[in-house]
């Protein structure tokens, strides 16, 4: 059963007039949280749309760089995205509500805000109100704000662009100290881990954009401190 074959069935379950984010109610194994995992980056994707005011193709074809999505499940993805924009709750409901199943500081919902960020940045301008709008739900997230800077420098151009930064490494720390924080974030990332967390497969985009940019700091650093790994 895919991904939006599940969703389809979530959606039917609401009551009518009932609000999307009460789907993130219900429990936390594996395959209901890929469920939730999708209809969440969908619903606040939908959200952090309204904080700038827009929606471009460009956001919309970055969602699908994210997931992958088939021609037959198009429809299914406009209707969760639109019933979030329609819908009066607030994105911090949301948020607290998505936290509250993943659990304060869950990989997943690091996960999660990664996809807001590749969202934000696609259409070339990363507009104020989106950085508030994904740091509050960073916060939300019981992510710590040294871990929402590492995010921002990997993915916001001209953020923090120093690769110590985008691998969450102390300053001062040495090629060995850097090397074992490297290694256990790849270990930690790796889109087979994640997967087994209960990020939904038509998700690994995300999880190989991670890593690619893990990668891309660590490559960095070697250079600069005319290393070999």
């Amino acid at each position: 059963m895919s991904i939006w074959t599940r969703i389809t069935e979530a959606l039917r379950a609401l009551a009518s007039g009932e609000s999307l984010a009460s789907l993130f109610d219900f429990g936390r194994t594996p395959p209901e949280k890929s469920v939730a995992f999708t209809i969440a980056v969908i619903a606040l994707g939908a959200k952090m749309a309204k904080a700038d005011g827009q929606v471009t193709r460009n956001e919309v074809m970055a969602f699908r760089e994210v997931f992958h999505i088939s021609a037959a499940d198009e429809t299914q993805a406009a209707r969760v995205f639109n019933l979030a924009r329609q819908d009066v709750a607030g994105f911090d409901i949301y948020a607290h509500k998505i936290a509250r199943m993943f659990g304060p500081g869950a990989d997943l919902l690091t996960t999660l805000v990664e996809g807001l960020f590749h969202m934000a940045v696609a259409d070339g301008d990363y507009h104020p109100a989106e950085d508030e709008f994904i740091a509050e739900v960073s916060r939300i997230f019981g992510l710590s704000e040294k871990l929402f800077t590492c995010l921002r420098a990997r993915y916001v151009p001209g953020a923090a662009p120093d690769p110590l930064v985008v691998l969450g490494a102390p300053e001062g720390a040495d090629l060995a100290e850097i090397r074992k924080i490297y290694r256990r974030l790849v270990r930690e990332n790796h889109p087979d881990a994640l997967i087994a967390k209960g990020l939904p497969e038509e998700a690994i985009a995300l999880a190989n954009s991670r890593l690619a940019a893990i990668n891309r700091a660590w490559d960095d650093i070697k250079m600069r401190m005319g290393a070999l790994a």
